[in-house]
């Protein structure tokens, strides 16, 4: 009758694939497109170039990766500040300059926030996220919370050919709906 840690980590996957698309697509105004497999991955990772994280707690707890190439990253950054009104002249040069690594850390704080209105309004569970933490990074570094997130998925999406993902690590939960019982 409930839906098990399988269920409910791929369902809180799905309403990422759904959330990241319609959110990207309003604030860049490009095509999103996203994998259909869901990827059950051993552990989550900070992946080069740029990286957002963010914790996420309350009902149901779990950390969020997103994973950015560098063309990736720059492509969000520049349709995003386009989008919003910024003329091209002004916007950075290079996906060192520190708005870049700023502004997808906002783009990731639109991100979490849709995720959780959506999970709230399906199944009626409250959560809430810190600030995320945007970094530039050479190498992977592997994360690990600590043994209550077993359950591990990797979400790929394109933007204009570019490649990022979403990691998502959800504590050992089991979501029942009591209405159905």
């Amino acid at each position: 009758m409930g839906i098990s840690i399988n269920q409910s980590i791929d369902s809180i996957a799905q309403i990422f694939l759904k959330t990241t698309q319609s959110t990207l697509r309003k604030s860049t105004g490009k095509k999103i497109t996203y994998a259909t497999t869901i990827q059950k991955i051993p552990k989550i990772s900070m992946m080069p170039d740029l990286t957002c994280f963010v914790q996420f707690e309350g009902d149901y707890m779990g950390l969020v990766v997103f994973n950015f190439s560098d063309e990736a990253a720059f492509e969000i950054y520049r349709q995003y500040m386009i989008t919003m009104g910024m003329p091209e002249n002004e916007l950075a040069a290079s996906i060192s300059d520190p708005e870049v690594a700023d502004t997808m850390g906002e783009i990731t704080n639109q991100l979490m926030g849709h995720m959780i209105k959506a999970v709230e309004e399906k199944y009626n569970l409250n959560a809430y996220f810190g600030q995320p933490k945007a970094l530039t990074l050479s190498s992977a570094i592997t994360l690990s919370i600590n043994d209550t997130y077993t359950e591990n998925r990797r979400l790929a999406f394109k933007i204009s050919n570019y490649t990022f993902r979403i990691e998502i690590a959800m504590e050992d939960s089991e979501f029942i709906d009591v209405t159905k019982l």
